[in-house]
């Protein structure tokens, strides 16, 4: 299991101790339904947050807009946040593993989502546990696999080994940009975790300033390669990846991929390591 960034957790939240169930208990609860609703102005302030420029109008003037797909995981994130102030898993030491999107159809400009979530299986690492949690509506699908320290060892299935990477050389090589502001700005979409912002809390997961959000960072990577395969980012249909270090705003990436027919395995890399691997999508 790749180890990426802390799990989201609302930043005014206390830590509550663990629920005394065993982990493997956890597959199948229910986390509950929740309407959520957006603007046009939402949207955009997500199009620029994961960098869209001021040239992109159809992803930043509302006459024209088209709704990024990876938008929706900004809508979805209250689920595994809700596992987690439920006692699931300890938040102060939980990491979002990894990450799928599938896009069931487009979203519309502004409107109102009726999401449904539970916890679709609990995987026993050993020391730890993995826990994939489901979001659903007509819209899209998401799974969310949150790697969580100190609960495996249940006595349940370990789940898929870590898929083989791409062989041979790439495709296509591209740079993916960040800049200074980026998680600043994205956090204003949602995800308002601390480490993000604050340069104290990143010292206190070991990091010497404040990181992107991966999410941030894996939507950030549709917008080139979009552009190199001459289609809309918008037009997106699935989308997964394995979140395998952090990424600071301002880091240029590399961005390798691989075609495989309708489908592209990518791995994004920092410095000549792997911060996103195991990446696939469609458009």
């Amino acid at each position: 299991m790749a180890l990426g960034v802390p799990a989201s957790v609302p930043p005014m939240a206390q830590h509550r101790e663990l629920d005394p169930r065993p982990a493997g208990e956890w597959k199948g609860v229910d986390l509950g339904a929740r309407t959520v609703s957006y603007t046009e102005r939402d949207a955009i302030l997500y199009a620029l947050a994961v960098g869209a420029q001021a040239t992109d109008l159809d992803l930043i003037f509302e006459e024209r807009l088209r709704v990024l797909p990876t938008f929706a995981l900004t809508l979805a994130q209250w689920a595994p946040d809700a596992l987690g102030s439920q006692g699931g898993f300890d938040t102060r030491l939980s990491v979002h593993g990894s990450q799928q999107l599938q896009v069931l159809k487009d979203l519309p400009r502004t409107g109102e989502l009726h999401l449904a979530a539970r916890v679709t299986e609990v995987w026993d690492k050993g020391s730890a546990a993995v826990f994939d949690i489901l979001v659903e509506c007509e819209y899209f699908e998401a799974t969310w696999s949150i790697f969580a320290p100190g609960s495996g060892g249940f006595g349940g299935e370990r789940g898929p080994s870590k898929p083989i990477g791409p062989q041979g050389e790439p495709d296509v090589v591209l740079p993916v940009q960040t800049y200074a502001t980026q998680a600043a700005t994205y956090r204003l979409t949602g995800d308002r975790h601390h480490i993000h912002i604050d340069p104290e809390a990143a010292a206190g997961i070991g990091q010497p300033r404040p990181i992107m959000h991966g999410l941030c960072t894996m939507a950030a990577l549709t917008l080139p390669l979009a552009a190199r395969l001459g289609v809309h980012p918008a037009d997106l249909k699935e989308l997964s990846g394995r979140f395998a270090a952090p990424v600071f705003p301002g880091d240029e990436l590399d961005l390798s991929t691989w075609a495989d027919g309708e489908h592209i395995d990518f791995e994004l890399v920092s410095g000549g390591a792997a911060v996103i691997s195991g990446g696939r999508l469609r458009f």
